[in-house]
């Protein structure tokens, strides 16, 4: 049976026009337009790489976009939910950082030495929001093997800040912060050793979040440290990090450290947005979340 997020904002396309409003639709916002069939995930998703178009030449964000993918798996959404298939994330375009492996996409850690790579397999966060009906928009720039903090150690490209070109995104995980501030995609995911998650959500102004270490699984992504790597999501909203974490986090067979208990009521947990609201840890810790004031 699946979950419900508990998010009940409601959203229209512009009058006459096709495209979505990129910088102000939030994830639980597009799962309910998706729910109410007032959009098509091929229409959110052809937004979205319209989006792209528009905007990634100034700014670097994504390294690879597969268009032909995106719209095949974003059509086989929508058969699916014609068919009676329900799901938060059914439908919804997802951008990757590009050291998260994809079964048949490049994974190249922004290195010159795996740019020909192809990843053979998902890892377990791929896998999980395949079996949810995610679609995968693109790849996203950073630094190289995630050493970094700018998202300008990259082999082939340097990010910009979608709200400021003439400085940085942060890194590691910047191009998902960029693509997510930027407006061409609804949410990211990142990985995050000592901030690359958390510091490029506060450089772009979304929300970033670590989770627990062994709370998600690190099966298929490319390690930094793997003592300390973890995947998380970067969003718009703490609820959408919250409905992403849901899918995200569980057990696994994969990895040899893991969280030992069940994240069925993430969402449930998180049903108001907190505006205005920073984060708080103990001195000298870094804190696990960033949330834009």
């Amino acid at each position: 049976m699946t979950q419900r997020s508990g998010c009940r904002k409601s959203w229209k396309m512009r009058e006459g026009s096709n495209k979505m409003i990129g910088k102000e639709l939030t994830l639980c916002a597009a799962t309910e337009g998706l729910r109410q069939k007032t959009f098509s995930s091929v229409e959110l998703t052809q937004s979205v790489l319209d989006a792209i178009r528009e905007k990634d030449g100034e700014l670097n964000a994504y390294l690879n976009v597969d268009e032909d993918g995106a719209l095949q798996q974003a059509a086989a959404a929508d058969a699916a939910r014609a068919a009676g298939r329900d799901g938060d994330l059914l439908g919804i375009p997802l951008a990757l950082k590009d050291a998260i492996s994809v079964a048949g996409q490049p994974c190249s850690c922004a290195s010159k030495m795996l740019a020909d790579m192809i990843a053979p397999y998902d890892a377990t966060v791929s896998a999980r929001l395949r079996e949810a009906g995610v679609v995968f928009a693109g790849r996203t720039n950073m630094d190289e093997f995630s050493m970094g903090a700018s998202t300008e150690g990259s082999a082939f490209k340097i990010t910009r800040n979608p709200h400021d070109h003439t400085r940085v995104p942060g890194g590691s995980s910047g191009g998902s912060a960029a693509v997510v501030a930027g407006g061409m995609a609804l949410a990211a995911l990142g990985t995050d050793t000592g901030g690359s998650i958390r510091q490029p959500a506060a450089f772009c102004g979304c929300v970033g979040l670590k989770p627990s270490y062994g709370r998600v699984s690190r099966y298929g992504v490319a390690a930094c440290a793997s003592s300390m790597d973890q995947v998380g999501p970067m969003t718009r909203t703490v609820e959408d990090a919250a409905l992403l974490l849901q899918v995200l986090a569980g057990l696994t067979r994969m990895t040899a450290l893991r969280w030992t208990r069940r994240s069925r009521t993430i969402g449930r947990r998180c049903t108001t947005e907190r505006r205005g609201c920073g984060s708080a840890c103990p001195v000298n810790m870094t804190p696990a979340i960033s949330i834009p004031r």
